[in-house]
Formats: C-alpha cells, structure tokens, sequence
C-alpha cells in the first residue's frame, strides 16, 4: 500500500491583516509610494484578488522552481533588478506555453512584432516566444532598452505591458514622467501594482499562510543543446530516435516547434540531459535512410547551371545526381531542362 504523508488543517492569516503593508517597499530599486492613498488603495486590490485565488498562487510558487533560477541568472549578467522577474508571473503565470486574445504567446508573452525585433523567429513552423530560454533573453534585451528610454524600471514595465509609443504619447501630454502620477489604461495602471504584489507573496510565502516545503517546488528542467543544421525538413520522430528518447520528450523540451516536422535551416535543439554525446553519430544514418524514402524533387535547369554546381547546391554527390537522371558526368545540360534532385 502506498504511503502518503499526513494531512494537515490550513492555518493562514486574514485577509484583512494580509493586506496591512508596512513601508518602506521598494520595486526595481524604486520607492513605491505607500503613503499616497490611491497607490496603497490599488496595491491591496491587487493583493486581495491574488491571495483568494490561493490554488493559483501554490503553483505560482511551485513554477519559481523551475523557472526564476535562470531568469535570475540573465537578469544579474546583465546587471538588470532582479524584481523584473515578478513581470513574467504575472505576464504568463509562468506557463511557456501561455497565449493572449492579442496573439502574445510564452512566458514573457512577446506579440509577433516585438519577437522579431529581438531576434526571436515567429512563422507557421517555428515560434520561439513559447521556448523559455530563448524568450527570457530576449525579455532581458527589450525592458534593458525600455529602460534606456525612459530611466525608470517602472516606467519600462509599464511600456512593456502597453507599447512604449503609447506611454511616451501620456508622458508628453500629460507632462508627467512618474508612473504612479500617469493616468494610463487600467491593464496598465494595475501591471506595476500586480507586480508588486507577486513579489511580497512570493518573497514571504509563510508570512500569506503559504506552508512551501523545499521538495514542493518543482525542479529547473536539466538538458543538452544541440545545433542542427537540417538540409531538408526532418521529422521529430527521427531526432527523437537519434536523441535515445520519445517523441513527447522532444516536443516538450522544445515547444517552439509548432508541428511534427522541423523546416529546413539552423537550428538550436534542446534534448534530454545526456543525450547529446551519441547524438550525431544516430541522426546522420538515420537520415540517410530516411532521404532515401523521399520523392526526388525537380530543378530547372538555369544558364551557367553546371551538373557539378547543381549537385553541390542539393547537397547531392555528382555520382548521385547523374544516376538519378540517367546521365553520364560529362553529359550537357541546357536551361530549361528538368532534373531530379534529392
């Protein structure tokens, strides 16, 4: 019979004196004005609504685990407060794969147009928002720069949540550079106040009624990288095979990979720890024998085409090319003509 440890009775404050928040508090290195009414007055909504949904706040919890090690590690490389961390619990609950009615996708929730500007490659075979590692660093780039714009760490996180061209539009109108004096749009006017209340939940669990064990949180995933530069498209089930591991294990260590196939290109793969020493040595054979399976597909001849040049460019050997189209290695070619490639 299993054994499961003993249960015990929930022992948590009031809500009320939850919320009783004694100063000084400081965000990113920044004063949080406590003793403005309307400030004190929206941070304990913000803390009210998260503490009755306390389910929500134990996997929080769990998932700072897995997740704030590494972030914590870009943010101090780059010399970045490592409050900027809380941005993403309560961006994406720490969930990689986490989407938006706006199209924002991954922990950090990048929309399309902002991934493509730090280097993030979003289209209908890869979406690197839902890859945390890659997202984090991007993350670390884009509120560095928000920073840079506007001099306060608050200020950024609010152009990270509303678009920096609209929080520089109020800025100039209202001819106010503080983001608690900014009247901006409520998602916006909570975002910063959200943030502030993940960090002293989180900071101080037992102080909520939190009772957090060092076995209850879950673990950083540990794995190997590998760099794949894949000629044709290449099914996941062969690098799977190639990696000593199950499909799932392969989607799962990956979700950028939208489909059952990665697109021809460079790549970065992450597989199960350990894996990449024999990796090369399985996937090349494997890939071999599955190139052999492919229909050839056709190039037409251009001029100053060479059979030589045509082969190179298909990663064919010259031999290979002239056998699949019956020709001898000194044959002439013309353009327009047809040849079948592999």
């Amino acid at each position: 019979m299993e054994m499961l440890a003993p249960m015990r009775a929930a022992a948590f404050p009031s809500l009320e004196s939850a919320i009783r928040i004694k100063g000084p508090l400081y965000f990113c290195g920044e004063f949080v004005p406590l003793h403005l009414p309307e400030v004190r007055e929206r941070l304990e909504k913000e803390l009210l609504l998260m503490l009755w949904d306390r389910a929500q706040v134990i996997l929080w919890l769990k998932r700072t685990g897995r997740y704030f090690p590494h972030i914590e590690t870009v943010f101090r490389g780059a010399g970045m407060p490592d409050d900027l961390k809380y941005v993403a619990v309560i961006e994406s609950a720490l969930r990689p794969k986490a989407g938006s009615g706006r199209g924002a996708r991954g922990i950090w929730q990048f929309i399309a147009s902002t991934a493509g500007n730090y280097e993030l490659t979003v289209d209908r075979f890869i979406d690197e928002r839902r890859n945390f590692y890659f997202a984090t660093r991007a993350a670390a780039s884009y509120l560095r720069d928000l920073h840079d714009q506007f001099s306060s760490w608050t200020l950024a996180c609010a152009a990270y949540n509303m678009g920096e061209q609209g929080l520089e539009k109020r800025i100039k109108m209202q001819e106010v550079q503080d983001y608690y004096h900014l009247h901006l749009p409520e998602e916006t006017q909570r975002y910063v106040l959200r943030a502030i209340a993940a960090k002293l939940i989180l900071t101080d669990p037992a102080r909520y009624g939190f009772d957090m064990h060092p076995g209850d949180y879950y673990k950083p995933r540990r794995f190997d990288r590998v760099k794949l530069r894949a000629k044709y498209p290449t099914p996941l089930t062969l690098v799977a095979k190639a990696a000593g591991t199950y499909y799932k294990d392969i989607r799962d260590l990956n979700p950028q990979i939208l489909s059952e196939v990665i697109p021809p290109g460079q790549h970065v793969l992450f597989l199960p720890e350990g894996a990449a020493g024999e990796f090369a040595e399985r996937y090349h054979p494997l890939m071999a024998k599955y190139r052999e399976t492919l229909k050839p597909e056709t190039y037409v001849v251009k001029r100053g085409d060479s059979l030589t040049e045509i082969a190179r460019s298909h990663d064919m050997t010259l031999y290979r090319l002239c056998k699949l189209n019956k020709l001898s290695t000194r044959a002439t070619i013309h353009p327009g003509q047809e040849l079948l490639v592999q």
